[in-house]
């Protein structure tokens, strides 16, 4: 025991570590290994010991302050069972290297009318130009400039709305404009993609991978961003998620010159512009709703420090209508959100239904 006690065991130093995350009644903790990728959960008790296992700490002195913080000094089985954990992961320094890496896979898996297409190498490395092309954007104050841009041009487009809703019902009765205005769209969707992997990398985060996806007839650029769960600081992480809604309106900005730039009329070229700033608003803007999948939900889901929440929070509302007791468990806070989320959700839903139906008889009538 005594023995035992005088280590100074240490995790890897690439072993990541997230914050505490709500999930159900429980606070967790993610660990992830970045060289095999694999990752589990562990509870702040373990986290508070895992944390301090830095190399110049004895497992006494980590004793002495977990028994400080929780009122219960650790036994031998206790430490055993915890570095037996740890080395069964290989995630503690001076033990068995962590496994090789799985090579990737093909570029390409699926079929002709589902599938995923792989379309660089190395998407960390690729992303790293980029950020390094768009670094000098990427500085606090130029960053504020331009969301004031777009802020402003929001405003704009909203006092013309009629204006522009009336081009949209146009656009959608010709074909060319049509086409061009939905291949706009889909380069705004692949700079969104693109936008949240300069993100990440700009606050240290990594990306996996860059392809393209397809349910025919649709078909989507996709970015898989790495390890943001494990950002330090919670702002990072929300700029993250919000990075491809903020790319979606740097791009409209142009357009948006251009159309203030023509005289009002019924212009071909005006009525496209008008119904592409619509689209294009309608899809950053949609996409800032805290309802899953859309980036708006995982940034609520970042702001609140909860993971799963959506399902977390059908979780206790089904357990609240069937056992009170049970749901009474579950911590205040936890008891606070998740009944605050159902119910924000379900009225957002119908609000956003009666928008919708409102914006399609608008245009239809006018």
């Amino acid at each position: 025991m005594t023995g035992l006690l005088e280590h100074r065991p240490a995790l890897r130093p690439d072993i990541l570590l997230s914050p505490p995350l709500l999930d159900g009644p429980a606070t967790v903790h993610l660990v992830k290994d970045p060289v095999s990728g694999a990752s589990f959960e562990i509870g702040p008790k373990e986290h508070f010991l895992v944390s301090r296992l830095d190399g110049s700490r004895s497992l006494a002195e980590i004793g002495a302050e977990y028994g400080r913080a929780f009122g219960r000094r650790l036994g031998e089985g206790n430490w055993q069972q915890l570095l037996a954990l740890l080395g069964s992961r290989r995630l503690l320094a001076g033990g068995p290297p962590p496994p090789a890496p799985a090579p990737p896979g093909p570029p390409f898996t699926g079929g002709l009318l589902r599938g995923t297409l792989r379309l660089v190498a190395d998407a960390d490395a690729t992303t790293a130009r980029l950020h390094r092309a768009l670094r000098p954007l990427l500085h606090p104050p130029v960053l504020a400039l331009l969301l004031l841009g777009c802020l402003a041009m929001e405003a704009v487009l909203a006092a013309s709305f009629g204006e522009l809703a009336a081009a949209l019902w146009w656009l959608l009765r010709q074909p060319v404009p049509l086409l061009a205005v939905a291949t706009l769209m889909w380069l705004s969707t692949a700079l969104h993609e693109f936008a949240h992997g300069v993100a990440a990398r700009h606050v240290g985060g990594t990306v996996g991978e860059i392809g393209l996806r397809w349910r025919l007839p649709v078909a989507i650029m996709y970015c898989t961003v790495d390890n943001y769960r494990f950002l330090e600081r919670r702002r990072h992480q929300l700029a993250v998620a919000a990075a491809g809604a903020f790319a979606n309106l740097l791009f409209l900005v142009p357009f948006c010159l251009w159309w203030v730039a023509l005289p009002a009329g019924d212009d071909a070229t005006r009525r496209t512009l008008g119904a592409l700033l619509l689209l294009g608003s309608a899809q950053a803007l949609v996409n800032l709703i805290p309802l899953p999948p859309l980036d708006g939900y995982t940034m609520l889901g970042h702001g609140l420090r909860v993971t799963r929440l959506a399902p977390a929070s059908s979780g206790y509302l089904r357990l609240r209508m069937r056992d009170r007791t049970a749901a009474a468990a579950y911590p205040p806070h936890a008891r606070r959100l998740y009944l605050g989320y159902g119910i924000g959700s379900a009225v957002l839903v119908l609000l956003l239904a009666a928008v919708l139906t409102g914006a399609v008889w608008y245009a239809a009538t006018t």
